[in-house]
């Protein structure tokens, strides 16, 4: 099996973590992700998480998915700014942290990315909800827009294994395109390529670049606590020998 592919994360990322805070509660949900955002409401038995202080920005959750709900400081690193993305969306389809495991382990083995990157990738587009919409009308969870789903053969964005699969060609093709650099792969997903193109790197979109930085600071923060996972285990390996 190939090794996931090297990925170079721009030198803008301080840069990019820059960006302001406003976000104060997380929502840990039972599908194993969790969600940061400025507030949360109560409306017809369903919960609102809002993005932003706004009231347009929100994902609604049922109260079963929720496991706990967070009081974050203002200065929590992992804070960022979330993009006016996945709105309130019919009711999500049952998928287990399992489920999503297999899921991105696929995705990823098929086109050498790491599963890790693409757990991020879902984590910011969708907190892993699979009938999760945005008001541009992108769906599922690694937010397929219909015309893109198309091209890349996904025939329901519902179906979560189809729509990863897609999303995952789709970066493929990004990081592949931007020589696996991947604030620039990051950024066309979200912008489009003719936006990093034509600005000849990032925009300079406040939605993407908290995208971006989103991204990257998740990503990083899955690879080292999946190397501390593995430091641990081997070091009760060795001491189990002697």
């Amino acid at each position: 099996m190939p090794q996931p592919r090297t990925i170079a994360a721009a030198l803008l990322l301080s840069l990019l973590l820059a960006v302001p805070c406003h976000a104060a509660e997380r929502l840990w949900l039972a599908n194993g992700f969790d969600i940061v955002c400025d507030h949360h409401i109560t409306v017809s038995g369903h919960i609102r998480a809002y993005l932003s202080p706004s009231s347009t920005d929100y994902i609604e959750f049922t109260p079963e998915s929720i496991q706990s709900i967070e009081t974050l400081p203002p200065t929590a690193p992992e804070a960022l700014p979330v993009p006016p993305a996945p709105a309130a969306a019919p009711q999500a389809d049952r998928l287990t942290p399992t489920d999503l495991h297999e899921i991105l382990s696929s995705a990823g083995s098929r086109h050498n990315i790491d599963q890790d990157l693409l757990a991020s990738v879902v984590k910011a587009e969708s907190a892993g909800q699979p009938r999760a919409v945005s008001r541009a009308g992108a769906q599922g969870l690694m937010q397929l827009m219909p015309g893109t789903a198309h091209q890349l053969g996904v025939q329901d964005s519902f179906q979560p294994s189809q729509n990863v699969q897609g999303g995952a060609a789709y970066l493929d093709q990004l990081l592949t395109r931007y020589h696996d650099n991947l604030s620039l792969a990051l950024a066309a997903y979200n912008a489009g390529p003719q936006a990093v193109d034509r600005y000849h790197g990032i925009p300079p979109y406040r939605e993407t670049r908290a995208y971006v930085a989103r991204v990257i600071h998740e990503f990083n923060r899955r690879v080292a606590q999946r190397e501390k996972q593995n430091q641990s285990l081997a070091l009760a390996n060795l001491t189990g020998t002697r």
